[in-house]
This record gives C-alpha cells, sequence and structure tokens, in this order.
C-alpha cells in the first residue's frame, strides 16, 4: 500500500493563472508533495504585476465574519511565509508601519472609535504633534491630515515577490507552460484542460486562479458566479523643488483612499484600485493626485515618470474573494479585488487543504 507522501507525488494539479494567487497556490501544493503544473499566456500582463504590495490587513475596521478571518489568518501566516522566500532572496520583507490618513473629520471619528474599541496595542490615533503629521502636513502644505498608525501592517515590493516566487517554484521544479486555456473538462476521473493551440494537459485537480477568465471556464449556469473588472492604477511622479523631501515621509501611507510610497527625495509612487473599467482613463494624473482639497505646488507641477495599471475582478453579487471547491476536484480561487497580496497566504493555505480533502 503506498504511503501519503507518495500518493501526494504522484498527484498532478493543473494552476491555471500565475499571478500573485497561482504563484502562491503553486508553492504551498509544491511543498506537500504535489506535481504542479502552471499555465497562462503570459506572466507579465496580470494585475499582480501591477500592485504596490500595501498589506492593510490589522487596519481593517470590521472585526468580524469572513473577510476578517481571511486577513486575520493572512496576518498570522506572512512571518513564515517571509522567513521561507528569503532562502531565495534575504533582502525580502514587510516594511512597517502603516499610516491610514484623512482630512475628513467624520473618517477621523470613526478611526478614533475602531481605536478605542479594540483596544490593539498594532494600532494607534497619530498625535497632532507626531512627527510623522508633522512632516506630511509640511510637504503637502496643508494642516488637516490626521489619522491612525498599524505597526502591524506595512508593504511589501510586489515586484520582488513575484520574482521571488519564481525563483523558488523552479527550486521547486514546478512546471510552467505558456499557454491559454480555453476548455476544460472531466474524463473518467481526470480533467483535461484544453488550451487554443488544441494540447491537452491531464491532470486530478484544476485550480483556477485566472481573474475575469476564470468564468469563462465554468458553467455559469449552474455556478452562477459573476465578477466584474476593476482597474488598478499607479504612477511615479517626479518632482522639481529642492525645499521638498519626499523622504522626510513615512515610507508608505494612504491619504484620503489614496496609496502613497516615497521612492527617492524627488519621487514618488500613487496607486489607487477603484474604477470599474478595463482601460485607463485619460486624466490619470489628475485622479490619482486629486486627494487633497488643495494640491500642494509642487504635486500640481509634478511630471509622471512612468505610468502603470493591472485589471483586478471583484465579485458581484457576494463577498470578495471568491474560494469555492465546486465538485470533483475543481477550484475557484480568484476575485480578490485589491487584496491579492494581503490574502495570499490564506487563500494558499485554504486550497492546500481542500486539495488533501479531495485527493485523500
Amino acid at each position: 500500500m503506498k504511503s501519503l507522501k507518495e500518493n501526494f507525488q504522484n498527484a498532478q494539479i493543473v494552476i491555471i493563472g500565475s499571478g500573485i494567487i497561482g504563484k502562491f497556490n503553486a508553492l504551498e501544493l509544491s511543498e506537500l508533495g504535489y506535481q504542479i503544473t502552471i499555465v497562462d499566456p503570459t506572466q507579465l500582463q496580470n494585475s499582480s504585476n501591477a500592485a504596490l504590495g500595501l498589506l492593510m490587513g490589522n487596519m481593517y475596521q470590521k472585526r468580524k465574519g469572513r473577510s476578517w478571518d481571511l486577513r486575520k489568518q493572512s496576518i498570522e501566516l506572512w512571518p513564515q511565509w517571509i522567513t521561507l522566500l528569503q532562502q531565495f532572496n534575504h533582502k525580502l520583507n514587510i516594511e512597517k508601519p502603516l499610516l491610514q490618513l484623512t482630512t475628513n473629520e467624520e473618517k477621523y471619528k470613526k478611526l478614533e472609535k475602531f481605536i478605542y474599541e479594540n483596544n490593539d496595542q498594532n494600532l494607534r490615533i497619530l498625535e497632532r504633534d507626531s512627527i510623522f503629521i508633522n512632516n506630511i502636513n509640511k510637504a503637502f502644505q496643508t494642516k488637516n491630515i490626521k489619522g491612525m498608525i498599524s505597526f502591524k501592517d506595512g508593504r511589501i515590493n510586489a515586484l520582488s515577490l513575484l520574482q521571488t516566487l519564481d525563483k523558488y517554484l523552479r527550486f521547486k521544479k514546478v512546471n510552467y507552460l505558456k499557454g491559454e486555456i480555453i476548455k476544460i473538462r472531466k474524463s473518467n476521473k481526470q480533467w483535461i484542460s484544453t488550451t487554443r493551440n488544441n494540447e491537452h494537459i491531464k491532470s486530478d485537480m484544476v485550480i483556477l486562479c485566472n481573474s475575469l477568465k476564470a468564468i469563462d471556464l465554468i458553467d455559469n449556469l449552474s455556478h452562477n458566479i459573476k465578477l466584474k473588472p476593476v482597474l488598478g492604477q499607479a504612477m511615479e511622479i517626479e518632482i522639481n523643488d529642492k525645499e521638498v523631501d519626499l523622504l522626510s515621509l513615512p515610507k508608505q501611507f494612504n491619504i484620503n483612499g489614496k496609496n502613497i510610497i516615497p521612492k527617492s527625495k524627488n519621487r514618488l509612487i500613487i496607486g489607487s484600485t477603484d474604477e470599474y473599467s478595463t482601460e485607463p482613463e485619460r486624466n490619470t494624473f489628475e485622479e490619482l493626485t486629486n486627494f487633497l482639497y488643495k494640491k500642494p505646488n509642487w504635486l500640481v507641477k509634478g511630471k509622471i515618470a512612468k505610468k502603470w495599471y493591472g485589471i483586478r475582478s471583484r465579485p458581484d453579487g457576494e463577498p470578495s474573494p471568491i474560494m469555492k471547491n465546486f465538485e470533483n476536484g475543481l477550484i475557484i480561487c480568484t476575485g480578490f479585488y485589491k487584496n491579492g497580496i494581503l490574502l495570499a497566504p490564506a487563500c494558499s493555505k485554504w486550497v492546500a487543504n481542500e486539495s488533501k480533502n479531495y485527493l485523500y
């Protein structure tokens, strides 16, 4: 009789989609001994390549329900993942802390109430005279910015994370096939994934991590899943003002919904995920820099050094993300909206458990 480990090594799993969710699932499952194949037409055009990597978990204000449970589990798992991945990139880390700021008095009152009610030592309201607030108000030429700080949340460099995962997956001998799956079907207890070039890939399980295209591969009449596209945009702005040192600002923060990451003394990245579209609007600069009632002069005169975007998916009519085990070895894991990197550890742990339950 074969051992459990031998059975794992014989089990074949196809993961469709090579974004952050697909890669995390591949690594988690390969650690269990499964033989993994990732299929994707290109690794460079998925939404993960447009992510800024902010991990807003502990500062999530709804402290109950499925969404909080996933965040809480991921917060606990992330340190283990960092330790694992540092074998291939010792510089990979989560840069902390993370600030959530606002100029809206009503929103600030909600932050105060949230901090007071939860009594979490990792969360604090920023004092009006704190160095963070002073430096931000000075740089943005305002007096109205205030908010909270989370010492447990932060940012991981998304590009570095993806590259490190690729190194680890090569080490684990995970197969990568460049192709687009256009059809999946079950035949004689095995799944057959068919590419556009009419190649057939057999496996014991199929895991759909290919965002919007996932629903094209399942029977919507029976599963009734709807996803809508959400555009995530970011740009790197170069300023020309010797009196402003962007490195005096916190390393990562959010003001009125816009994520801001100072990159150097005269460059910063601004990003947001809130447009229900598949194409960026022409006035990207105005949209992304419109997070204050009055912009500072250096920001008005700033020049776009680089800009990029990615299409995410958000469930329509049900909570984000969609994590379902349909039947007979077909799993869907998509619709993460703006939380793919944050929730990847919890997602991969769930997929691993579902895989073990199904295969053995």
